[in-house]
């Protein structure tokens, strides 16, 4: 494995922080709209990034704008928790998120930019009899495609997670665990910053503070797309804007089945390590995680109610630190350190809609509800090769609009675990 060059000496650090920083090589070029490009993105969080580099890097395609209404990574890539699995349920999840997975195992080296994955295991929980039936199930499913996932016993998840309280008085006995021990986690912005510098370096212009007002056409065919910096021409448009995709597409007569809801998360202070893999509790609806530099990372279910806010909500806060107390009391007083809300676009089966719609030329990727951030690789592989075939990728053809129509839903409700 070749080592990360080392740019900076900690001399340079200390001069740069006494000229405030502005001495710094920028990671990607801050571009201006062209008249023209090959293939406009909408969107310049992980899916849109990823899928402008994999255009340039795989298939060739470098005239290629990504333009983001605010800063770049903002959105939904800015608010997560950064869990990767793929132990989903389903065949086409299982072949989808192995793809990103497998894809994330090697994205430091592939760009060249440290996103700190951290494959430490994550175990999702089991309170019930039930419970245990529906993780064993996808268990079994997992092993038959290929991805390692087992059932561990009581035991063996107390040794994994000491400070879990599953006493004999317990409001949520123990029966088990589903186990995934290459689950873990990467750090969100890094994995932004890594996709765009590359696909900058492979010539794909990214156009911040660039709101696109409308998709144009000539009623058939996609033309390109009005934006507060003018008017962009394009043949082929990719909208990957999360819960703001269905009103862009919508003139277009493109109705997409999506509802956006809040999802929420919080941080604590940081602390020594004390947690060494991902804890799923969809009984409780909750979830956890320790990061590099020693916080909390802890989220619950979304809202009960849709809506666009990108503000907390205290009765979530309440239930989901009580959850995590009901399992975890040592934490107790711990100080959270700040939290924060994301809209996530949610589906009818908790899948994701990837692939043509509407008129010739536009594309859309969005849907990903709570479970966006672990398919970035493998959503940006996959919709690249889309674009440039006209054909769907293998893994992402199933996850077509169409299937709404026909019946074909892959229904992830169960796996996808609370908010994963």
């Amino acid at each position: 494995m070749r080592r990360p060059t080392r740019r900076y000496s900690f001399s340079s650090l200390l001069r740069e922080a006494r000229h405030h920083h502005r001495g710094w090589a920028p990671a990607w070029r801050k571009a201006e709209p062209k008249p023209s490009y090959d293939v406009v993105i909408i969107g310049g969080g992980g899916h849109g990034l990823a899928t402008a580099y994999y255009l340039a890097k795989l298939h060739g395609i470098t005239k290629v704008a990504v333009l983001e209404k605010g800063w770049l990574g903002g959105g939904n890539t800015a608010r997560n928790t950064a869990i990767i699995r793929s132990n989903y349920l389903r065949p086409q999840s299982m072949a989808l998120y192995g793809l990103s997975h497998s894809l994330f195992e090697h994205l430091s080296q592939e760009l060249d930019f440290n996103v700190f994955y951290s494959p430490r295991g994550l175990v999702e929980l089991a309170f019930s009899r039930q419970s245990m039936d529906a993780l064993s199930r996808t268990a079994d499913a997992n092993r038959h495609f290929g991805i390692k996932t087992w059932m561990i016993p009581p035991d063996e998840v107390r040794s994994l997670l000491p400070m879990l309280d599953d006493g004999p008085h317990k409001r949520y006995p123990l029966f088990g665990a589903l186990y995934q021990p290459r689950g873990g986690i990467a750090r969100h912005d890094a994995v932004a910053w890594a996709y765009a510098r590359m696909a900058s370096k492979l010539g794909v212009e990214i156009i911040e503070e660039c709101d696109v007002e409308n998709i144009m056409t000539d009623g058939a065919k996609i033309l390109g797309v009005r934006t507060s910096r003018g008017r962009i021409a394009a043949g082929t448009v990719m909208v990957a804007a999360a819960a703001d995709t269905p009103p862009l597409v919508a003139p277009l007569g493109v109705n997409l089945p999506i509802e956006p809801v809040n999802l929420q998360a919080f941080v604590s202070e940081p602390l020594k390590p004390l947690l060494d893999v991902v804890v799923l509790a969809g009984a409780v609806d909750g979830y956890i995680s320790q990061s590099d530099k020693g916080e909390l990372v802890i989220g619950g279910a979304t809202d009960r109610y849709p809506g666009y806010s990108r503000r907390g909500s205290l009765p979530e806060i309440e239930k989901t630190a009580a959850s995590m107390l009901e399992l975890f009391p040592t934490l107790s007083r711990v100080r959270m350190m700040r939290h924060w809300g994301g809209t996530v676009d949610i589906t009818p089966d908790r899948s994701p809609i990837l692939g043509p719609a509407g008129p010739d030329g536009l594309f859309v990727n969005c849907g990903w509800g709570t479970g966006g951030f672990k398919a970035i690789p493998g959503s940006g592989f996959s919709m690249a090769a889309m674009i440039t075939s006209g054909n769907a990728a293998r893994v992402a053809e199933p996850y077509g609009l169409d299937r709404f129509a026909q019946g074909r839903l892959i229904d992830e409700s169960a796996a996808s675990a609370v908010a994963h």
